[in-house]
């Protein structure tokens, strides 16, 4: 699951989703090049990581709403929010949904 060449943000975000959801498949997607120069101020703490994309499927969000599931996502992530995530698209599935 891990992808050696992901920026310190996105590293803690794909950790944070292993730790707290045990998901049988994470993928963390920075799209922050796609954003360059849309006056976003970007991570405080590290500058060019701004928009991500995750895409996870879990047990955890079986028999939860679409809402539901995102909540789940956002609580796990609330410091690289409030921190300067500026964007975070969420794909959150249940295994047989996968």
């Amino acid at each position: 699951m891990a992808d050696q060449g992901k920026g310190p943000v996105a590293a803690s975000i794909e950790k944070k989703l292993i730790e707290g959801l045990s998901p049988i498949f994470v993928k963390v997607i920075d799209e922050s090049r796609h954003h360059a120069g849309h006056g976003h101020p970007g991570d405080k703490r590290h500058g060019n990581e701004s928009h991500f994309r995750v895409e996870v499927v879990s047990g955890a969000f079986e028999g939860k709403s679409r809402v539901e599931r995102h909540r789940m996502v956002n609580a796990l992530l609330a410091q690289e929010i409030a921190e300067g995530v500026h964007a975070l698209a969420i794909g959150a599935k249940a295994p047989g949904e996968a």
